[in-house]
This record gives structure tokens, C-alpha cells and sequence, in this order.
């Protein structure tokens, strides 16, 4: 997908980057020689991280990385001691930043929450040790069923503090998904919130939480916090199990020392979920996911002190930890937001980055495409020129997406960061930075110390072609394998080629070195014995002014082999018609040639995704092709699933 530089960094921005200070610092004048040696010499690299950032270890490591076990299982910071909570809050209590605002958080109503530092660290130690009285040991997993609340950060650092692993759950699962989860980590504990809000409506989670407890007999804990809007269920049956979270950390000190953990210590596990199978659990530790995620917040978005972060996640998926981990470990502000970023008004998620500040916005691309069909006005009528720093991730871009966002929301004037990785990566794999000039959807290259390539089917590195996304050398946050069940972990990532990372997405490289997304290479549609990735197909739709958005799958075909299909959302004003219907297919005939027109074109109200805004094109050429859809619980509208049952 090769095209001009949109953005070029000035002056002032390479000026203020913290990639800037770290290269100076080393005597690097070019970012892609930084890159170079970052991958060539992994353990300088990872020693300049931790100095750069001042990652003060409990007890100094004697050697930064142990591959005597192999790639997949590679040790770090070996023998060494730290923990991940003591970094990212028990210093900045300690320090002068004691009584500077670490979280933020806004309801659907309006209603605003805030945390110093200070008391994000005497809520942690209090609960940290209510956790400890019920008997919560080091290695004990808690699960964390909770929307992006204060509480959620509380539980999450608290479990860190004492060394209980966490499991953070997706806020919207229902209870055969939390207790599918809760079962497979054989968690002692779950902590949970009695109500959130979505769309102004209430979803009860303390049921759905009471139910997935009953179905996991490990669990002998539940804590409820309680909302401030009166939505609760006091008077449902309750056992000793039950807790409320108030009664249980009264009384508890405020002040207390994290625990020391070798950095190998399991921080969280995880849960990823395919069409089919069960939930994957993707153990992530105590010194690889913090230093990783502390160098990506810092030289990726360049998080500082004095910048407010905001990713519209969830706390159950990656970038949930990735925001919390990171932006504390920045000793910067967080802000969390429940519902959705266009409710009550389509100008909630602008109107939010002015209120509080916003100087890094991280989005999805389906989350903008959503966005778009309410214009520009939404955006003009806030003040975002506080903005500095626009970032995303989830999915590949289509350029007039793209093009919408640096035009409308950065103003012409912000780089789009563009980054990936995964749950299991626990990390990005390919990112942009501040400091490098920027193509359309374009993730510029490698991420510092991920030594990463693109692969033809032979295993060979491929340039100017789309190929698979590798990674030949280990990096601090790679998960240590999938909870239960190593062999599945190395079947999954590391069969195809030997001591290679086979992360599962297309990627290509142009002529200029720069690097492109094409979805994920088990999506791959192959009409004809020639491969292409839904998101080729899905960019040329999006031209039509027409499209909402759109997804592409294949189809078995007796001529072709597979045959494409394709299932559009209109935008609002536009019809769906025969006529339209012609217009699509002679557009992708006109790019791509005849042979790849879509077989079929769907016209359906909303294309099912995940609640973080992936859309899940396994499920949808399931259904196409009447098998079962499998694993649904991350799915955000069941209504979609029969919306393309009905639109065929």
C-alpha cells in the first residue's frame, strides 16, 4: 500500500521525544540505526530501556536474558527482583508526584471520579491486604470481572502488590464466559462491581457474576463494590462467599511495601478466544510486561509526566492493561470512560478529551469509521488543540479512515501512531514513533527490539509482497505460554518455521521500507490460487461514499476454489439497492480485476464484532456458510450474527 508522506515531524516534536533523548543519550543520529541495534543486540537495548527509564530493580539482575531453554521460553532480568505495582505507583506516592492526578474516570451522566497518586496507593495497600486476610497468596489467581472503573486499576495493582495473578474478564461477557475463564485459571477470587452503564442502560453484573461463581467451585470469594447510583441488588441471596468491598478493606493499613517477585513471577493471565476451542490464556510476568510496556508508553505515544492518556478499551483486552501499565509507569494521568464514545451525544468521546485534557488518544480504526457518519461538527464544536498525540491500534486502516482522522481530529497537525501486537504478544510488533514521517495507515516498521520480517510461504524474507508477520528474536513481554497448556502455546506460535513467532496477520513492506497491516492470514480469501486479505477488498468498498464499513470473507467455490463475499453497511441517507449493489462490485472490479468481484454483496445494519471493536470475520463466513459460529462470547450484538443469517 505504498503512497506519499502525509506528516512530516517538526522540529519541536523531535525536540520534546523521549526516542529522541534515548538516542542522543547513545550517540544514535538515525532512528531506523536505533531500530537496527535495538533487534541486533537485545540485551544493550533492554539495559538502555531500563536506565532510560529508571526501572529501579528490588535487587539488581545478574544477566538481562536466559534462552538456555529456547526461544519460546526465554527467562529475563535473571535473578532480579521487582514488582510491577511498585513501579508504577508505591515511588510516585513516595515522591512529589504524591498528590498529582493518576486516574480519571467519567460516567455516561457525567459523573467524574479522581485518584491522586496518594490515593491510588492507599486504596491499593488497603485492599492488597484485605486480599491478604482472606488468604490470597502470591501465585493465586484473582479474577477481575470489572468495567474501566477506578476499582478496576485498584484490584488490578492490588493483585500485583501482593503477587495473586490477575485475570482480567471482559465487562460484557455473560456468565458461561466468566466462569469458562474463572475455571480454566482455577481462580480463588473474583472481584466485580455490582452495575455499569451502557447507552443508558443498566447492565447488572453482580448476577452474572453470582452465577459464573456458583459454576467454579475454586472460587471462594466474591467482592461486589458498590455504585453511587443505587442500581445494586443488596437484598439478593448472599453466602459467606460475598463480600462487599467497603466492609472488607475498613480497618485495613493504608501504607505497606509492595512484595518483591523474581521478575519471572506471573503477573496475569490473559484470555483470548478463537471460533473455536476454549479460551486461550496467555501468561504474562512481573519484569517482561512492565519494562516492554513502560518503553512502548514512553518511546511509542512518548508519555510524560505531564500527558493525560486516554485509550477507549476495556480492561479484558490487552490495551487495557497496556493503558494502566503504561501510563502509570509514565507517572502520567489516566482516564477512563464508561459506555460508548457516541452516547448520549455523538460528541461524547471529543468532549471528553477537551474536558480533561486529553493529550494522547488511542482508538480503534472501526471506532472511527463509526464515528464518521456523524461529520466534523461533533469535533468543532470542542477545543481538542491540547491533543498532541494520536494512536491506534486493532485492526488495519483504510485510508479514507485514516485520512479522516489526521484531517478532522488532528487537524492536519498530530501523527496517527499506528501500532500492533496481540494478547499473547503482550506487546507491539510493528509501531510508528513521533519522530518518523508517516504514509496513510502506514506502521512505519519495526518496534524497538522486536526483530520482526515478513515471510513468503517458504519461509523466506519477502519484500514488496504480502506475507506472514514473524518474529525471529524473543522480547520481555512475549506471553510464557498459553495457562495449562504449553503444547498448544508452541503448536499455536512457534511450529511453522524453527525458533519464528508466527503472530497469524499479513504485512508488506514497500519499496520505501515502510510497513503495512493486511489482516489477519487466517482470513486470507484465495480466488483462483491467488491470495488476498479481506482488508484489500474492504478499502476499496470504503471509497463509496456510501459505505459505512464492510466486511469480506470467502466462500467455498467448485470453479474458483473460494469466491468472495461481502457484507456492507450503509451510512445513513443511502439506500440499499440493486444499483448499489452494481456500483461495489464495478469498483472492485475496477482495482482489482475482474476476477475478483464479490460472488454476493449483503446489505446488513451492523456487522458483528468484539466490544473493542474487531470485526469478526471467522464467525461471519461461518455463518455464510451455515457451519457453527463457535465461540460468541466476545461478541458485542448477537442481533448481528442474525443480521447475516437474514441478509443472505
Amino acid at each position: 500500500m505504498p503512497g506519499h508522506y502525509l506528516w512530516t515531524p517538526p522540529t519541536e516534536v523531535v525536540e520534546r521525544a523521549n526516542v529522541t533523548r534515548l538516542m542522543r543519550r547513545h550517540g544514535i543520529a538515525d532512528y531506523r540505526e536505533l531500530v537496527a541495534r535495538s533487534t541486533r543486540d537485545l540485551e544493550w537495548f533492554w539495559g538502555a530501556v531500563i536506565e532510560d527509564l529508571d526501572i529501579a530493580f528490588a535487587r539488581p539482575y545478574d544477566a538481562i536474558l536466559d534462552a538456555s531453554g529456547g526461544i519460546p521460553w526465554c527467562r529475563w532480568f535473571v535473578g532480579g527482583s521487582i514488582n510491577l505495582a511498585d513501579h508504577c505507583l508505591d515511588r510516585h506516592a513516595r515522591s512529589s508526584r504524591r498528590d498529582r492526578i493518576a486516574v480519571v474516570w467519567e460516567g455516561e451522566d457525567g459523573t467524574v471520579r479522581r485518584l491522586t497518586y496518594g490515593e491510588l496507593h492507599a486504596q491499593t495497600c488497603r485492599l492488597a491486604g484485605a486480599l491478604e486476610r482472606l488468604g490470597i497468596q502470591q501465585g493465586d489467581r484473582v479474577g477481575l470481572f470489572l468495567p474501566m472503573v477506578p476499582e478496576a486499576v485498584v484490584a488490578f495493582l492490588a493483585c500485583a502488590w501482593i503477587g495473586a495473578v490477575a485475570i482480567p474478564i471482559f465487562s460484557g461477557f455473560g456468565a458461561a464466559a466468566v466462569a469458562a475463564r474463572l475455571h480454566d485459571g482455577q481462580a480463588v477470587a473474583l472481584i466485580t462491581t455490582d452495575v455499569s452503564y451502557r447507552r443508558g442502560k443498566a447492565l447488572p453484573l453482580e448476577p452474572v457474576a453470582r452465577a459464573a461463581a456458583d459454576a467454579c467451585p475454586s472460587v471462594r470469594h466474591v467482592i461486589f463494590t458498590r455504585s453511587q447510583r443505587g442500581a445494586g441488588t443488596a437484598d439478593s441471596p448472599r453466602d459467606r462467599r460475598f463480600l462487599d468491598w467497603e466492609e472488607l478493606v475498613a480497618g485495613e493499613p493504608a501504607t505497606g511495601p509492595a512484595r518483591p517477585l523474581d521478575p519471572e513471577a506471573p503477573l496475569m493471565i490473559m484470555y483470548t478466544s478463537g471460533t473455536t476451542g476454549r479460551p486461550k490464556g496467555a501468561v504474562h510476568v512481573h519484569g517482561g510486561f512492565l519494562v516492554k510496556i513502560a518503553q512502548e508508553v514512553a518511546h511509542q505515544v512518548d508519555m510524560g509526566q505531564d500527558d493525560v492518556l486516554h485509550w477507549v478499551t476495556d480492561l479484558g483486552w490487552i490495551m487495557g492493561p497496556w493503558e494502566l501499565v503504561g501510563g502509570l509507569a509514565a507517572g502520567g494521568t489516566i482516564v477512563l470512560a464508561e459506555g460508548v464514545p457516541d452516547y448520549p451525544a455523538p460528541d461524547r468521546l471529543w468532549a471528553l478529551v477537551a474536558r480533561q485534557g486529553v493529550t494522547i488518544l488511542g482508538v480503534s480504526p472501526t471506532l472511527i469509521r463509526a464515528l464518521i457518519k456523524y461529520g466534523s461538527d461533533p469535533i468543532r464544536s470542542h477545543d481538542l488543540t491540547g491533543l498532541r498525540i494520536l494512536a491506534s491500534t486493532g485492526e488495519p486502516w483504510d485510508p479514507e479512515s485514516w485520512r479522516w482522522l489526521f484531517e478532522n481530529v488532528g487537524a492536519g497537525r498530530l501523527p496517527i501512531i499506528n501500532l500492533t501486537g496481540g494478547t499473547e504478544v503482550g506487546a507491539c510488533l510493528l509501531s510508528a514513533v513521533p519522530i518518523t514521517p508517516l504514509k496513510p495507515c502506514s506502521l512505519v516498521g519495526p518496534a524497538l527490539g522486536m526483530a520482526v520480517d515478513v515471510y513468503d510461504p517458504d519461509g523466506r524474507p519477502l519484500r514488496q509482497g504480502v506475507g506472514e508477520l514473524v518474529c525471529t528474536r524473543p522480547w520481555p513481554a512475549m506471553t510464557r505460554g498459553i495457562w495449562g497448556d504449553p503444547e498448544r502455546y508452541l503448536a499455536t506460535y512457534w511450529s511453522r518455521w524453527p525458533d519464528t513467532w508466527v503472530h497469524g496477520d499479513w504485512a508488506s513492506i514497500d519499496e520505501d521500507g515502510d510497513w503495512f497491516l493486511h489482516g489477519r492470514s487466517d482470513d486470507t480469501i484465495k480466488v483462483a490460487g491467488k491470495r488476498l486479505g479481506p482488508a484489500e477488498i474492504e478499502s476499496i468498498l470504503a471509497q463509496h461514499d456510501a459505505v459505512a464499513e464492510s466486511a469480506a470473507v470467502g466462500i467455498p467455490d467448485s470453479v474458483k476454489g473460494e469466491a468472495i463475499l461481502c457484507f456492507v453497511v450503509p451510512r445513513a441517507g443511502y439506500p440499499a439497492s440493486d444499483r448499489l449493489r452494481s456500483e461495489l462490485r464495478a469498483l472492485v472490479a475496477a482495482a482489482l480485476g475482474k476476477s475478483f468481484v464479490p460472488a454476493g454483496i449483503h446489505f446488513v445494519a451492523e456487522l458483528p464484532k468484539t466490544r473493542s471493536g474487531k470485526i469478526l470475520r471467522r464467525v461471519i463466513q461461518r455463518v455464510a456458510t451455515g457451519l457453527d459460529p463457535g465461540d460468541l462470547s466476545t461478541i458485542e450484538s448477537l442481533a448481528a450474527i442474525d443480521a447475516i443469517r437474514a441478509a443472505q
